[in-house]
């Protein structure tokens, strides 16, 4: 018995741009099919957080339809990415990252023998693809 996939194309994505068939208006909120994006508080500094749900909260005060939205989101998709195939985990006290579990506490980690800030790009996992 033969399987022949369906000629309708979805979403894809072409050097790190989603290119949808589907239509968004401008003024609505920032989305991605699968995950939530939120709009919060949270806290000076912070643009965005990925979160074990599977939901994104970025910052209240990011403009929407902006660049800063758009880098925001792409780049808490990349922890979700890897949330989802189990490259990266976390809770409050900890970090998985490849297997490897680095204390946190107060808003940093423990990496190496030194107390870094939570988001710093030192880490291995806040190295985005398109960072060279």
């Amino acid at each position: 018995m033969a399987f022949k996939l369906g000629g309708k194309s979805g979403p894809t994505m072409r050097r790190g741009q989603l290119k949808s068939p589907l239509s968004f208006k401008e003024g609505e909120d920032v989305s991605v099919p699968g995950t939530p994006v939120y709009r919060k508080d949270l806290g000076e500094g912070i643009l965005g957080e990925s979160n074990n749900d599977g939901s994104i909260f970025i910052h209240k005060d990011i403009q929407p339809g902006s660049e800063q939205e758009r880098a925001t989101v792409m780049h808490e998709m990349v922890h979700q990415t890897d949330i989802k195939i189990g490259k990266l985990a976390y809770d409050d006290k900890w970090i998985k990252w490849n297997g490897i579990k680095y204390q946190r506490e107060n808003g940093k980690i423990l990496y190496g023998d030194e107390w870094v800030s939570e988001g710093s790009k030192d880490f291995p996992w806040e190295k985005m693809p398109w960072d060279n």
